[in-house]
Formats: structure tokens, sequence, C-alpha cells
């Protein structure tokens, strides 16, 4: 599995944490002041490690999807809190794409009207609402994130 984190993230931040317990995880530290390097470098990291699922975190899950639209990433992907408008602007999904999309309905960072209509215009995209915030902190509890990976896994 491959964690790309977000901007207040690092490869030993708690999802990661969480999810090296669970799988095997490669979770590069992402240059999150340069969006460009930041998706060559995850590019570079899919082809190296060949994922069985791409896991994005709000910034990362942004750099997730430029990798789904250009191609560089046709796997099962796993988007937490997707800060895809900030960077993106309009998403264009291949519909062959695999995406579960998991986003607090109480986020103050990214709205999750931007994941709903991600979901609403893609019939690739699955979304799970859930009672949290940005951070997500309540998937860190049990093994609620490993589920939705294994969930990704299968779609």
């Amino acid at each position: 599995m491959l964690l790309l984190h977000g901007l207040e993230g690092s490869p030993t931040g708690a999802k990661a944490q969480a999810l090296r317990r669970s799988f095997d995880l490669v979770a590069p530290a992402l240059p999150t002041g340069d969006f460009d390097a930041c998706v060559q470098l995850a590019r570079e990291a899919t082809r190296e490690h060949t994922p069985d699922v791409l896991v994005g975190s709000s910034f990362g899950g942004a750099v997730a999807l430029q990798l789904l639209q250009d191609g560089s990433w046709t796997g099962p992907t796993l988007l937490l809190a997707p800060a895809s408008r900030f960077l993106l602007g309009p998403v264009a999904l291949p519909d062959a794409a695999r995406i579960l999309i998991v986003h607090g309905r109480d986020d103050a960072v990214v709205p999750i009207e931007q994941s709903r209509d991600l979901a609403a215009t893609h019939p690739c995209v699955r979304l799970v609402e859930v009672d949290d915030g940005h951070r997500l902190s309540s998937l860190l509890e049990g093994e609620h994130l490993g589920s939705y990976v294994e969930q990704a896994a299968r779609l």
C-alpha cells in the first residue's frame, strides 16, 4: 500500500502508523510546497512499489486524483477528505477508476460538498460520509481505517 500524506501529515504521522500496524506500507515524504514535484514523486513510487491500494489524505488525495486523471495510476484508491478543488479545479476521472472516498461531515478544511460533487459526477466514485472532522481521527480507533483500505481493494 502507498500512502500520500496531507499538508500537515508525514510518513510517520498517525494515519501512517495506523496503516503500518496492518499493512506493508510505503509512505514517501511529499514536498508539499510543490504540487508538481509531489505528483512526480508519487508517480515514481507507484511504479517502483506497485501498491495494491493507493491512499491519499487531503493534499495527498489531490495528488492521487492527478495520477488517476493522467493515467499514471489505475488501481484501487482510497481518498480521505481529498483537497481536489483547491489544487486541481474540475476533476475528470476515467470511467474505469475505482475510488472510495471517506469524508467527515464536520470537515471545516475541505468542504464535504467537494466529495459529494465528485461522487455525483463520476460513477466510479463511492462516498462514505462519517461523523468526523477533517483529520478523520475516528478512523484511527480500532480497525476502521484498515477496513476502508480493504473495501477500496475490493472495488
